[in-house]
């Protein structure tokens, strides 16, 4: 007989009436029945608590309004003797136990609660501006231990009441001005309480010392909540509080004297006795940092008056200190106190470190916003105030990815920030404008007297002399700066609302002498001693060659004179630290465009130090790459082409070739290796920078072949595998990218350069067979036969055939086309179509199409026959439809490998690219506007007197159009503060807004037949070579490796062999 489980055997209750249960069954029931009696007891004991609380808290108001109404009548006394006794015992005491009481500051108990606390106040002032002793409350101060132990309490009390009703201080409810009046006396009371020197019977004030600090040491502390009442004070002022209209009921006096008081007791633990001994501070300064430094615009709050108080280096430096001390603790006390501001507005917008980060740049300096000039304040410790920014702004970074999960970066080519905090959710009219006000904090940051002072203390090894055991030996040096300005560029791209991070930039990029000295110290970090001793010899030998040969013309030596004489080029002279004069010779063309790609050459510009990316280099490291490329990123976009190459500023071309090579061998391993914790902000600002450069070299070479294809020499992803990679990564991050820079899921995807030409071609061609092949599995036909497209095509009318037969297909333009001719005379022409008439087709169609007689495109120049879109395309009925439909047939002939005679602006096909032209490319589709403009830009005189402003006249079809360059600027004259703005704004014009119309149809015919993603591996000198082919000499054995041989021909039949030997021997590569 088996046994049950011991959870399933059965437990009698016994007796006749009682139902077996198992004896999980029981053990559950029995718990059950604990948990319910355990329940009522902390049910009962939770009753009998509230009964408990509420009882007292009824006796304890019916015993305080008893109170209340018997110190009324006691006051109410005639001829009473106010001693100092009588004020302690029999007016304080009752007075500070009712007036505590919550039930006192109920709605009807209000007004009578603020006239006791009135009158109680103004007797306690009385007293102590009395001169007898016996009748000065403050006598007791100095008393016996119990009275100086009783003044001490009642002091402390009425510091906490008059905090408490400073806190509820608003000048914008107070209609009748009673509580400002109120509060006014209150503060008078406070700040007498903590000076013993107001007191009128005091003989000597060393006796008081003792109980004075010890009230002033109580302020300072969390428990008397000073701090938190004059933060909820003058976070009711707002900013710019003294330009508002106040209320007739309330004088403009008591406010000021109010803030004034409010401001007094919250520095008086800052200039006590034992803070003039040294005494530790740590406990006041913790608690104004997090209180009150923390207060949105405080500066802009305050009474100018005030802020020379609030400035003194005596509060400021404890503050400082405190930070690099507790910097974890105070941070989390910051974050607890967001939260329970949760509701407010400036602080859900900017956090409460980003506030403290603006104030403490407003307090540590004295700036001039009309004239951008300012100083320090007196007795700064510079290396403190840096590593206080450094620290602050780390803890405001980290709260913005935390809380809105953002990406930060430096902007668009287009001179906008990429992803701001303004682009999270939307962005309400107070949001817009507290972010404006938080960017007006930061004000000092991007004025050039703030970076020359820290420049200069850091070439100085200005050391520290903070009053702390923190790092006594502390040095500032540039990688401070660095850091410093690192922080404030990502601050700035991530919180300014309207321009992101312009500010700041134009101020490093054209500050004297910074950008230069930012790579030297990069250049001794990745190259190395040794390379930087080769360069100075190198640099010598060449010019002492340049000097000895005088190379240079008589008329080139002027020309440079005068521009250098432009206050543009002096500008870019204190760029570089230095003069024409000491120039390198631009070197010789053979170096310049060197093909050399072997070994050697690859290992070269491969560079070691940037093989590791940035895992291999540190947080310093980080930022100078960071900053550098930042703001060279910015400079290359007004550098023209003159800057560049022939005064080489701010760097010399072999200078340009160590950037580029660094930058380009960091960016490719770091999306080898998926980069680290900073590679993100990082990778977007190096990427944007090397693009600049490889287009710009693209266009006008300075660095050799080898320099672009060195770091992916070895390990290179095979064709077919990068090709899948791109493909994939380009679709997932298409239409939401923002910054214009490509995702990093593939290296194909942001570095094609690292490929060779060669190779991207085969890429390309890949491509094109992958989606042949998706076509021919869904069915579509994509060879020759009885499926593909037929068309009839009139020899004089081959466009409007073409246009008619084939525009409307859009992607089924990709299946084979079948094309019968009819000749002039109206018949058909015999033949078959396998290939060679279509091919016809689309040579003749293009030819005619593209012809400048046409009307659809016209050249360049004379000298330059590349294709731009006609502006009088517009006049055409059907002009950008007809542009559109050349699209297609230029897609058409990509997609089938059908090279065509001609080729397209470079300035056009970086439109069809979807990059942004500048200002150089300007040279190629109008030179003489290019050279106007840059007269312009180079004008010695008054730009006034050439009567130009922010228009252009475009003649069109017979009429003059006016085009407004921003908005406005018929009004708007050029000036030569504004002349680099208009010459720019010119350019765009003419590059990118002038032609956007026309790229636009372009590029949707180009793209039913050509995915984006695709051209996106070639700059637009490699889509001409790929579109017309290169101007390399014709190969013929390559011709005959990769022909075709139909209609019984074989590669060995007679009269095959017969044509190879006729066109070896007979024939050159022209013919």
């Amino acid at each position: 007989m088996s046994v049950p489980p011991a959870g399933n055997r059965q437990v009698s209750l016994r007796g006749s009436s009682a139902r077996e249960i198992t004896r999980d069954a029981l053990l559950q029931k029995v718990s059950e029945e604990r948990q319910l009696r355990s329940h009522l007891r902390r049910a009962a004991a939770a009753a009998l608590s509230i009964q408990r609380i509420w009882r007292r808290y009824y006796v304890i108001r019916v015993v305080s309004e008893q109170l209340h109404e018997d110190w009324k009548l006691l006051m109410n006394q005639p001829n009473i003797d106010m001693t100092t006794q009588w004020i302690s015992r029999k007016m304080l005491r009752p007075f500070l136990f009712f007036i505590t009481q919550p039930s006192s500051w109920y709605e009807g108990q209000q007004s009578k609660t603020m006239e006791s606390i009135l009158t109680c106040f103004k007797i306690v002032l009385n007293s102590i501006n009395l001169t007898d002793a016996s009748k000065n409350f403050c006598s007791f101060a100095v008393g016996m231990p119990e009275e100086r132990s009783i003044w001490l309490y009642q002091a402390k009390k009425m510091i906490s009441l008059c905090s408490f009703i400073l806190a509820r201080c608003d000048h914008s409810c107070c209609k009748d001005g009673s509580m400002v009046d109120l509060t006014a006396i209150a503060m008078r009371l406070a700040v007498s309480l903590t000076d013993c020197k107001t007191w009128k019977s005091l003989k000597s004030e060393s006796s008081t010392d003792a109980s004075v600090e010890t009230l002033i040491e109580y302020i300072g502390t969390c428990q008397s909540g000073t701090y938190n009442c004059v933060r909820q004070y003058i976070k009711c002022l707002g900013p710019h509080v003294t330009s508002k209209k106040k209320s007739s009921a309330t004088a403009t006096d008591d406010h000021f004297l109010i803030t004034a008081s409010a401001i007094t007791l919250a520095l008086r633990p800052f200039h006590s006795k034992k803070a003039e001994r040294g005494t530790d501070l740590n406990g006041a300064s913790k608690e104004y940092f997090k209180l009150v430094l923390t207060i949105p615009y405080l500066c802009k709050c305050m009474p100018p008056l005030l802020l020379p108080a609030l400035k003194h280096i005596s509060v400021l430096q404890p503050c400082l200190n405190i930070i690099l001390i507790s910097k974890d603790k105070i941070f989390e006390e910051i974050i607890k106190l967001e939260k329970s501001e949760v509701l407010a507005v400036d602080t859900t917008v900017i956090p409460c470190s980003g506030w403290a980060l603006g104030n403490i740049v407003n307090l540590a300096t004295n700036h001039d916003d009309l004239s951008s000039s300012g100083c320090f304040i007196q007795g700064l410790d510079f290396c403190l105030y840096v590593d206080v920014v450094n620290c602050i702004c780390q803890n405001l970074l980290e709260n913005f990815e935390k809380s809105r999960g953002m990406s930060q970066s430096v902007g668009s080519i287009a001179f906008h920030a990429e992803t701001s905090v303004a682009e999270e959710g939307d962005d309400t009219n107070g949001s817009h404008s507290m972010r404006t006000l938080f960017m007006d904090l930061l004000k000092p940051i991007y004025q050039q007297w703030h970076l020359r002072k820290l420049l200069m203390l850091a070439k100085e090894d200005v050391s520290c002399s903070r009053g702390t055991n923190y790092d006594p030996t502390r040095l500032l040096k540039l990688s401070d700066v660095v850091c410093f300005y690192y922080h404030m560029l990502r601050i700035f791209s991530s919180c300014n609302p309207s321009i992101g991070p312009l500010p700041i930039l134009n101020m490093l990029a054209f500050s004297p002498g910074f950008l230069v000295d930012l790579w030297g110290a990069l250049e001794m970090s990745i190259f190395g001693q040794a390379v930087q001793n080769l360069q100075e010899t190198e640099h010598d030998k060449q010019l002492s060659t340049s000097n000895s040969g005088e190379q240079v013309s008589s008329t080139r030596q002027r020309r440079n004179a005068k521009d250098a004489a432009t206050k543009w080029a002096n500008v870019l002279q204190k760029i570089t630290g230095k003069s024409n004069d000491s120039e390198e010779g631009t070197m010789s063309d053979s170096i310049l465009i060197s093909k050399q790609s072997d070994d050697d050459a690859l290992t070269l510009w491969d560079i070691e130090a940037m093989r590791h990316a940035s895992e291999g280099i540190g947080k310093d490291l980080i930022c100078m790459i960071y900053l550098f490329c930042a703001i060279y990123g910015h400079l290359l976009l007004v550098l023209d082409d003159i800057e560049f190459y022939e005064k080489q500023v701010p760097f010399t071309l072999e200078q340009q070739r160590k950037i580029a090579s660094a930058l380009n061998t960091f960016v490719y391993n770091s999306f080898v290796q998926n980069g680290g914790s900073y590679s993100k902000p990082l990778l977007d600002v190096a990427v944007r920078c090397l693009n600049l450069l490889y287009e710009r070299d693209s266009r006008h070479k300075f660095c050799p072949i080898s320099l672009w294809l060195a770091p992916a020499r070895n390990g290179r992803i095979p064709i077919a595998a990068a090709a899948r990679a791109h493909e994939a990564a380009f679709g997932n991050f298409q239409g939401n990218n923002i910054s214009g820079i490509p995702t990093r899921s593939s290296v194909l995807t942001t570095l094609p350069h690292v490929y060779p030409f060669e190779e991207r071609v085969q890429m390309f061609r890949e491509f094109i067979e992958s989606d042949k092949a998706s076509r021919r599995v869904t069915g579509e036909i994509s060879g020759p036969g009885p499926g593909s497209i037929e068309i009839v095509i009139r020899r004089g009318h081959i466009i409007e055939d073409g246009y008619r037969q084939l525009n409307c297909l859009r992607s089924k333009l990709k299946s084979c086309i079948h094309v019968s001719f009819v000749s002039e005379c109206g018949l058909p022409e015999a033949g078959l179509d396998y290939g060679g008439l279509s091919k016809e087709f689309l040579t003749d169609l293009s030819k005619t199409a593209f012809s400048p007689e046409y009307g659809l495109f016209s050249q360049t120049s004379a000298s330059d026959t590349s294709l731009i879109p006609s502006n009088s395309a517009r006049l055409l009925d059907n002009g950008i439809d007809m542009i559109e439909f050349l699209g297609r047939v230029v897609g058409k002939a990509l997609y089938e490998g059908i090279l065509l005679d001609y080729s397209f602006s470079p300035v056009f096909v970086q439109k069809l690219l979807g990059r942004y032209n500048f200002l150089d490319e300007l040279s190629t589709l109008d030179p003489e506007l290019y050279r106007n403009l840059m007269q312009l830009k180079h004008y010695e005189g008054d730009a006034e007197d050439l009567y130009l402003d922010f228009t252009v006249t475009e003649e069109l079809g017979g009429k003059r159009i006016v085009h407004e360059l921003r908005p406005g600027g018929k009004s708007i004259s050029v000036t030569n503060e504004n002349k680099l703005h208009y010459v720019h704004a010119m350019a765009d014009f003419k590059l990118n807004r002038q032609i956007l119309p026309f790229a636009n149809a372009f590029y949707r015919g180009l793209s039913d037949l050509i995915s984006p993603s695709w051209l996106s591996l070639f700059n637009a000198n490699e889509f001409n070579q790929l579109l017309s082919g290169g101007l390399q000499d014709f190969d013929v054995d390559d011709l005959r490796k990769n022909t075709k041989y139909t209609g019984g021909y074989t590669e060995s039949s007679r009269t095959v062999k017969l044509f190879w030997e006729v066109c070896v021997f007979s024939f050159t590569s022209s013919k």
